[in-house]
């Protein structure tokens, strides 16, 4: 499946910022790790450094799949808000899940210092806007909910917001805990750091066949190599799907622009990462360069040729609707791009074994928060192959 339009800003300004080779022999490991993006590369690490001998292969060069279309802000709200939630799954599960989120940008952020990884990674807050009066009730309710698990976070009235932005709204949740990062330099740094402690990492090299066997599994690559494993990790994100041939998430397409430097930002509050309660919502982020990321205009995904057709249509669409929150910036769009993504009916991720596959886990990172929930599944398979129980693994299991 062809992921992203040709040209999404990450990979076109980081470059190739590492070689990599593609596999050309037989190789045995305790784990192959199939998917070389931010998801890969973070359950790679954690597995590396646990002792678990671990390659890593992908059939791209290494993240240029979705991690080069994400916007990447990091946020604990999944696309279904806690009230809802509370009711899909229950209110042990659903705060707990939100409790995850939160944690996970804390971990993304300490394991970034840790290895030294240069990629722009920022303590954000985010500002969560209400559309519509009629939504201020539901706000005021999620506000409640949250505060009761013990997330610090404000909730803004009409004459709150009009104080902080140069725009209108009726309500609004600002919350304390969120993130921003490079994800693109943030895949390769974790991959630098996983190679110093053993990671073999393959590029261009593209799994056609997943065997089953008594103690393992067999992965067989387009050249005729084969990787004998003890399990094998299933991260190749929403192109997962035609492994599984199971409905486990509905794919949508989603467009993003970045515009050129700004000589300044004003108006824009602590230039918190922003998002809307509409359906498709919008969502704002901005760079240390000073740039401004919009993103937002998703529909079904039907083809890579129709969701590409769509990209200066929805970029001019984009463009108003920033304009229309700051008509004093001057976006001026740099690059343009498309993505899929995929949505779960209540918007958690799929992590862990398949019954199809008793000796692979998948870490399946759906939604609009898929790099917070890469790093849980990056703990939970960790735990898996050390024969830990991990407490929260049932939250995100298939069947479920």
């Amino acid at each position: 499946m062809n992921l992203t339009s040709s040209h999404p800003f990450w990979s076109v300004a980081n470059g190739l910022p590492a070689n990599y080779p593609s596999l050309q022999r037989n190789v045995s490991c305790d784990a192959v790790v199939i998917g070389g993006g931010i998801t890969g590369a973070l359950v790679a690490v954690h597995l590396v450094e646990a002792g678990v001998k671990t390659l890593l292969l992908d059939k791209r060069d290494i993240g240029t799949g979705s991690t080069s279309a994400s916007t990447a802000l990091l946020q604990y709200e999944i696309d279904v808000p806690l009230r809802e939630l509370i009711e899909k799954v229950g209110p042990v599960a659903a705060t707990r899940s939100y409790q995850l989120c939160r944690g996970a940008i804390g971990k993304l952020e300490r394991l970034a210092a840790r290895l030294k990884i240069d990629c722009s990674f920022k303590r954000k807050p985010s500002l969560f806007l209400a559309r519509h009066q009629r939504e201020i009730p539901e706000l005021r309710e999620e506000f409640k909910l949250r505060r009761k698990m013990g997330i610090e976070l404000e909730f803004f009235d009409a004459p709150a917001v009009r104080a902080r932005f140069p725009f209108s709204r009726s309500a609004a949740l600002f919350s304390k805990d969120g993130g921003q990062v490079d994800p693109h330099r943030l895949t390769h740094g974790l991959l630098a750091a996983g190679r110093r402690k053993g990671l073999e990492v393959y590029d261009r090299t593209k799994m056609v066949n997943l065997e089953e066997t008594r103690r393992g599994v067999r992965v067989t690559t387009h050249n005729g190599c084969q990787i004998t494993a003890r399990r094998a990790v299933i991260a190749a994100g929403f192109e997962s799907k035609a492994l599984l041939n199971i409905e486990a998430g509905t794919l949508k397409s989603t467009y993003a622009l970045i515009s050129e430097p700004l000589p300044a930002i004003s108006g824009w509050y602590q230039q918190c990462l922003m998002w809307d309660s509409g359906t498709p919502y919008l969502y704002l982020r901005t760079t240390t360069e000073g740039r401004v990321i919009v993103g937002g205009e998703d529909e079904n995904f039907v083809n890579a040729k129709r969701r590409d057709a769509l990209i200066s249509q929805k970029t001019r669409t984009l463009a108003k609707k920033f304009g229309r929150l700051f008509p004093d910036l001057p976006l001026e769009v740099a690059y343009a791009w498309a993505g899929t993504f995929g949505e779960t009916k209540d918007g958690l991720a799929y992590i862990g074994v398949h019954p199809r596959f008793p000796h692979a886990y998948f870490a399946l990172g759906y939604g609009g928060n898929g790099i917070t929930f890469s790093l849980i599944a990056a703990e939970i398979i960790r735990d898996y192959f050390l024969g830990r129980t991990n407490r929260d693994a049932h939250l995100f299991r298939f069947g479920r």
